[in-house]
């Protein structure tokens, strides 16, 4: 069967090259009855490849199960998985089958297998290398013959290393690994999947079908999407539903897409290479470096003049500020006291970022110190400042701008539209 075909018959939308190697990898392992981990962010469709491999495989016509391993109580799970015996423990009144039974042979899906407490890793293990089972308060071993198809969106290396999770049992279920890439990694494919989530939805509520204008689709192929595919489908269908306009503008998706920034992020800040485009965590780590370095410089201004004016108002303060900080500040300091040119007649120096003390004569005027108090920008002047100039350089295009700056395009629109900039 062609990769195409396969996409037609489960409804799979893209066309991207990492896309079609994962549908090609499952194509390929589903005639064998080997295990296989699929791994991707939540949100990705890893059920959906679980089905495929069940549907292509010689078990198609057996039994399909798809468990979440993480909705199941740690005191339940291994009856829900291998069954229990009536009187097991308090309230089991029958006996019961568990899913290994159940689903002989057939297909387990074991989503979120890293959730699993230690105990049942124990179970599942023996289970893949055996094929046998024992039920919660039996002794009597029991065989099945189940395909396991098991999913997880954590990096499994690190729950091994955490001791979370059974080195041994990772390897027996990563016979074949299968990563599906996320939305971020087939940007090409976003415009097409919210056409079909649109028009999904247009036949679902008997309306005409949405679609976005072009600021908005380059919007929604750079938006980072961290719920993928899933909420994308979302998003389709709040806009479907609550939008009376059938062609959707930027500013009409800006609101339906959430905004993770922080207080003193989306700053714009210099940038130094492709990486600092497009919101990363590189980006967003410098932008709170830059809004920590310009708040602390702004609160050094305002303090010095604190001081400033303390001191004018408490002469004698300043004499045991020099006691105290002159030798250090200014080595010729014991020299210049024996001369008669002691504490009394020093002043502190706040022209530069260290306070040091100078001599009253080449002290600055209180009119210097409050005009250099005050040439500090705000932090909404500074930012204004470099936006518009990005802005002006690349003549409008806010993608080129935003790169610059080394800010998202959707950080850019926010910050143009909050400081009403005109370009």
């Amino acid at each position: 069967m062609q990769i195409q075909e396969i996409k037609n018959r489960f409804g799979i939308i893209g066309s991207s090259g990492r896309l079609d190697r994962a549908l090609e990898i499952a194509q390929q392992v589903a005639s064998t009855n080997l295990s296989v981990l699929i791994t991707g962010e939540s949100g990705v469709g890893k059920e959906v490849f679980s089905k495929i491999i069940h549907q292509l495989s010689a078990r198609k016509h057996g039994p399909f199960i798809a468990v979440n391993c993480g909705a199941i109580p740690e005191g339940t799970i291994d009856s829900e998985l291998f069954g229990h015996e009536k009187g097991a423990f308090t309230g089991a009144s029958d006996s019961r089958k568990g899913y290994f039974e159940g689903v002989n042979g057939g297909t387990i899906f074991l989503d979120e297998v890293a959730d699993l407490p230690h105990q049942t890793q124990v179970r599942l293990l023996r289970v893949l290398e055996t094929g046998e089972f024992i039920r919660v308060g039996s002794s009597k071993v029991q065989k099945t013959d189940v395909r396991v198809v098991a999913a997880t969106n954590i990096n499994m290396q690190d729950a091994i290393r955490k001791g979370k999770f059974r080195e041994d049992l990772f390897y027996r279920l990563n016979t074949v690994p299968i990563r599906i890439p996320s939305l971020r990694e087939r940007a090409e494919d976003i415009p097409l999947l919210f056409r079909k989530f649109a028009t999904d939805f247009a036949e679902t509520y008997k309306m005409p079908s949405i679609r976005l204008l072009p600021d908005a689709i380059e919007q929604i192929k750079e938006y980072p999407w961290p719920g993928n595919v899933r909420q994308l489908k979302n998003v389709a269908e709040q806009i479907s539903v609550l939008e009376h306009e059938r062609g959707i503008s930027l500013p009409t998706l800006m609101p339906y897409l959430p905004q993770d920034e922080g207080p003193g992020q989306g700053m714009p800040v210099l940038a130094t290479g492709p990486e600092s485009a497009g919101g990363g965590g590189v980006f967003s780590d410098r932008e709170v470096l830059y809004s920590i370095l310009v708040e602390m410089r702004k609160e050094l201004n305002d303090l010095k003049g604190v001081v400033y004016a303390i001191l004018q108002q408490h002469p004698e303060l300043a004499s045991q500020l020099a006691d105290l900080g002159a030798r250090g500040s200014n080595p010729d300091w014991a020299s210049k006291k024996s001369l008669g040119q002691g504490p009394e007649t020093w002043e502190p120096d706040f022209s530069s970022d260290e306070v040091a003390l100078i001599p009253k004569e080449k002290a600055l005027p209180a009119a210097s110190i409050t005009h250099s108090v005050e040439e500090s920008l705000s932090l909404q002047d500074q930012e204004m400042e470099l936006i518009t100039r990005a802005l002006k350089k690349y003549r409008g295009k806010r993608k080129n701008a935003a790169r610059e700056l080394g800010i998202s395009e959707r950080t850019l629109y926010r910050k143009i539209k909050e400081f009403g900039i005109k370009y």
